[in-house]
């Protein structure tokens, strides 16, 4: 067994939900590393005991070392349910995945930053410097911001942190002269690590990340996830998790999951059909 291997089967074991019947349908549940590997952790584990329980469904937590990893999961069929924004290119479209939430959430933006008090002041200044991203699967801190910098023609060096507080650490430390990034987890940075950032670029708004279910799993189970991530901010039990998981990352409205469906995800379509061809 691979060393990534080892290192995914010890997180999805590890932070499974607490023993239910043995006879409960049971899927591993991916969603995309947003901050390091702790803080991503103690933010789903208890919503996903929570769903778990509520639900009927065991979802078991499986997270990768990177957000990069944790895709490659949903890639090789290795989960049935996502909180992602990873399967919206035409390729990934085939796989039959199927929105049914997300987070209660304003939308987000693409963006290019450096520190708040760095001399750069325009895109065109990177030119030849390094810039940081999550990582290559991120499509809104990575696709969106390299896109743009392509198309301003602005040469850069590339790096790869595996998640955005690590790029930010990245950025803070001198390693790199900016940063692509997602403007929700900017403002969390800020807050959580008291830094400030100067904004040289931002997209136009995207929804946020997808509560998504693979073909694979039944109806029934689907809609009993559902109506369990639907209902945690109408059900005490449900909004003291949320409130605990928003006082985590620092989010001043408190987290709840609303209904979604693929229609609300059709600035991502539109992106890839004028993506960069090595970014589709």
């Amino acid at each position: 067994m691979s060393l990534r291997a080892r290192y995914a089967l010890s997180v999805a074991v590890v932070l499974s939900s607490p023993a239910m019947a043995a006879d409960a349908p049971a899927y591993n549940f991916s969603p995309v590393n947003q901050y390091n590997l702790q803080i991503s952790a103690s933010f789903w584990n208890p919503i996903v005991r929570y769903v778990s329980h509520k639900s009927g469904v065991r979802l078991n937590l499986k997270l990768g070392r990177t957000s990069a990893d944790t895709t490659s999961f949903i890639l090789t069929r290795e989960v049935d349910f996502a909180f992602t924004n990873h399967l919206f290119s035409p390729e990934r479209v085939k796989m039959g995945w199927t929105v049914f939430g997300r987070r209660d959430a304003v939308p987000v933006r693409a963006q290019i930053v450096v520190p708040a008090d760095s001399p750069v002041r325009s895109l065109a200044e990177l030119a030849g410097s390094t810039v940081v991203f999550p990582g290559p699967e991120a499509l809104i801190a990575y696709k969106v911001t390299y896109a743009q910098l392509l198309r301003d023609k602005v040469p850069v060096d590339v790096a790869f942190a595996g998640n955005m507080d690590a790029a930010f650490t990245q950025l803070f430390s001198g390693r790199a002269k900016a940063a692509g990034a997602n403007s929700q987890l900017v403002q969390n940075y800020e807050s959580r690590e008291n830094k400030a950032f100067r904004v040289l670029w931002s997209s136009a708004p995207f929804n946020d990340l997808a509560l998504m279910a693979s073909n694979r799993v039944p109806a029934a189970h689907v809609q009993a996830v559902a109506q369990a991530f639907l209902g945690m901010g109408r059900d005490p039990e449900g909004r003291k998790v949320l409130e605990a998981a928003s006082a985590l990352i620092h989010e001043p409205k408190p987290v709840r999951f609303v209904p979604a469906r693929d229609a609300d995800y059709a600035a991502y379509r539109h992106f890839y059909e004028a993506a960069p061809a090595e970014l589709r």
